[in-house]
């Protein structure tokens, strides 16, 4: 198994544009024994407070969320190119119907009590700081609106204090 290493905030060279817009990730929270994962290509990374954060939006109904909710902690897995059929699957198949986490072929590893993924390339540990609903009608673009909820399904952002950068 090949072990992490941790780097610093400031050391991360990769575009947060191409890693959440176009290479994805994959949101995990839970415990060793319970746990669920999404993928996203919605969030970014900056800093708030005085602290380095990560932001993500979960819609109200993935299931993956009941776990953001429940922990305190997630982590953001981010996978080299060889992975997009994996994570279309995470994307697409929920874990209330079946064990994706099995079935995608990925290796479970905890960091500091959070889970994650051994094959990922990066890992960013994330302690919960912020959760609130987005009210779509705070959005300044009335088209934005339409577009993105319609049926009302408003994401929850999170804003998380990112604790650990991990990579290979």
């Amino acid at each position: 198994m090949i072990q992490f290493k941790e780097i610093t905030p400031e050391s991360l060279r990769k575009s947060t544009f191409q890693l959440i817009g176009k290479d994805w990730m994959l949101v995990t929270a839970g415990t060793e024994d319970n746990l669920n994962s999404m993928t996203a290509s919605w969030g970014g990374l900056g800093v708030m407070w005085g602290k380095n954060v990560a932001y993500i939006v979960v819609r109200p109904h993935r299931y993956t969320k009941e776990f953001i909710d429940r922990e305190d902690s997630f982590s953001l897995s981010f996978f080299e190119t060889g992975y997009r059929k994996m994570l279309n699957y995470m994307g697409s198949v929920t874990g209330r119907n079946e064990d994706k986490i099995v079935k995608s072929g990925l290796t479970v590893v905890m960091q500091d009590g959070t889970p994650c993924f051994q094959e990922a390339s990066l890992v960013l540990i994330c302690k919960k700081m912020f959760k609130q609903t987005l009210d779509p009608n705070c959005l300044l673009d009335e088209q934005q609106k339409n577009v993105w909820y319609p049926s009302g399904d408003n994401h929850t952002l999170y804003i998380a204090e990112i604790t650990k950068i991990l990579t290979h």
